[in-house]
């Protein structure tokens, strides 16, 4: 039996694409490509960062802006697009973005819901009602001159962008909390560990400001990783030759997008390579994933530092920001530590689904956009919340104990590694297993040898151990 023809209702309207009629509802901007995906793809929830979403509508602002100038698009149509793109980066009809993540190759779902929500909104200011996409269609102006296949790489990059500057601010702000305890702990002796045993000492201000000296670093890496997003394939449109597209838009709208976010935005010096090459979001990933296991460490380092408070290291106490335990009345736990492993393990599997993301595009084009996408912003996103909470809820709160940090030093039988250049490895080794396996103080065994007294008194100077201390013309006996 034929079905009978959908009916508009009080409810719903009837919208048509090129496979046929369906009924949207009346209170949704989208329309019905956007529908369609929705029915196709209710596989995860999961819907696009925010700025994903800003970016794309930058760029349909930019381009109908640019159209304009070229007398391809009425002025008032240019207008009423504008204001339909800037209700949406002010933050209205953000429920209106409705496609899940996993959804149809390279991202055309997404970029026709975007065409569609401000196809219908700047119809509504120029009288039209929504789904009739009069005079305003969202193929023929809202995405003149556009393929998903040059969109939705641009607009990876200008999401990428659009996070910079809080990515970058927060880890600035966690490279100056560490620099600041650093600064702070300077003289604070304490046991270094290496392979979780005791090693020569250490100021616990050298160790933190090892810690700030590797996020610095990375702030640069990560900087210089940002770069190669300011070059544009936008206006290669299906396939990278720009067809249906103005010889002028493709300077003009890398041009018009760097104005709004303030870029220095380029055209790409190629733009089939543009559309085929992930490479630029895995080189940013990369960067990411870089830094992402240095702040793994550290945060573990913190937690062994932290560890006790009666069985543990202790040296230093991380701030109670809540309770610990449903069992165990008192207990505080290193929470914002175990937040950023747990955040850093997130965004080391979003990498690498960027990685297998990235090598499997085919010819002229890589369909698996909406993926890396998403991973991408959200690594950004993540990193950048996690920092920022580490940094101010943690690491400026941090507290450090100088006696018991200066106790274990002085108990490391480690320390008597100064004697190496007077007494030789060997001779030392020897006073050393005999401090363990007996459990006396080195400084009654070394008594017990030919040491003078000054010679002893520099075993236990354990500041002049924190730097390059050999001594010239002194030599190893025997």
């Amino acid at each position: 039996m034929k079905k009978s023809p959908t009916k508009s209702s009080a409810t719903h309207r009837i919208e048509k694409d090129s496979l046929g009629e369906k009924q949207i509802p009346n209170h949704v901007y989208y329309g019905v490509q956007t529908a369609r995906a929705v029915d196709n793809f209710p596989i995860s929830g999961w819907k696009p960062n925010p700025a994903f979403v800003d970016a794309t509508v930058l760029i349909k602002k930019a381009a109908a802006a640019v159209h304009g100038k070229l007398g391809l698009i009425p002025k008032k149509h240019v207008a009423a697009i504008a204001k339909a793109c800037d209700e949406v980066l002010g933050g209205q009809h953000r429920e209106h973005f409705v496609v899940d993540v996993f959804q149809a190759g390279a991202g055309t779902s997404h970029h026709m819901n975007v065409n569609e929500v401000l196809a219908n909104r700047a119809n509504e200011f120029l009288g039209g009602k929504r789904g009739s996409y009069s005079p305003i269609n969202p193929n023929d102006h809202v995405n003149m001159a556009q393929s998903t296949n040059d969109v939705i790489p641009t607009a990876i990059r200008i999401a990428a962008l659009l996070l910079k500057n809080d990515f970058l601010g927060s880890l600035g702000q966690l490279q100056k909390s560490f620099a600041k305890k650093a600064k702070a702990w300077d003289k604070i002796i304490k046991s270094g560990r290496t392979h979780l045993q005791d090693a020569t000492p250490i100021r616990l201000g050298q160790e933190f400001g090892g810690y700030a000296s590797c996020l610095a670093s990375h702030l640069e890496w990560v900087k210089e990783a940002f770069k190669p997003l300011h070059s544009l394939g936008l206006g290669g449109t299906a396939v990278g030759t720009g067809i249906n597209s103005h010889p002028k838009y493709r300077t003009m709208v890398a041009q018009e997008l760097g104005k709004l976010i303030d870029e220095p935005l380029k055209p790409a010096k190629d733009y089939f390579e543009a559309m085929q090459s992930m490479s630029p979001f895995v080189g940013l990933s990369n960067a990411l994933r870089n830094l992402t296991l240095d702040l793994i460490r550290i945060a573990n380092d913190l937690r062994l530092l932290a560890s006790g408070p009666r069985t543990g290291l202790y040296e230093i106490v991380l701030p109670a920001v809540q309770p610990g335990s449903s069992i165990m009345p008192g207990k505080v736990n290193p929470v914002l530590a175990e937040m950023t492993d747990m955040a850093g393990y997130f965004v080391l599997g979003l990498d690498t689904t960027i990685a297998y993301s990235s090598q499997a595009g085919q010819l002229e084009l890589n369909v698996m956009m909406p993926i890396i996408a998403y991973c991408l912003t959200w690594e950004l996103t993540i990193l950048t919340n996690t920092m920022q909470a580490l940094s101010t809820k943690c690491i400026e709160g941090l507290i450090a104990f100088p006696d018991r940090c200066r106790y274990y030093a002085e108990n490391s039988v480690s320390i008597a590694t100064v004697l190496n250049p007077i007494l030789g490895y060997a001779a030392t080794a020897e006073i050393v297993k005999k401090a363990v396996a007996t459990g006396k103080p080195l400084r009654d065994l070394l008594v017990q040898t030919n040491l003078t007294k000054a010679q002893i008194d520099q075993v236990f100077d354990l500041y002049d151990s924190t730097y390059p201390n050999l001594k010239g013309g002194t030599k190893a006996a025997g």
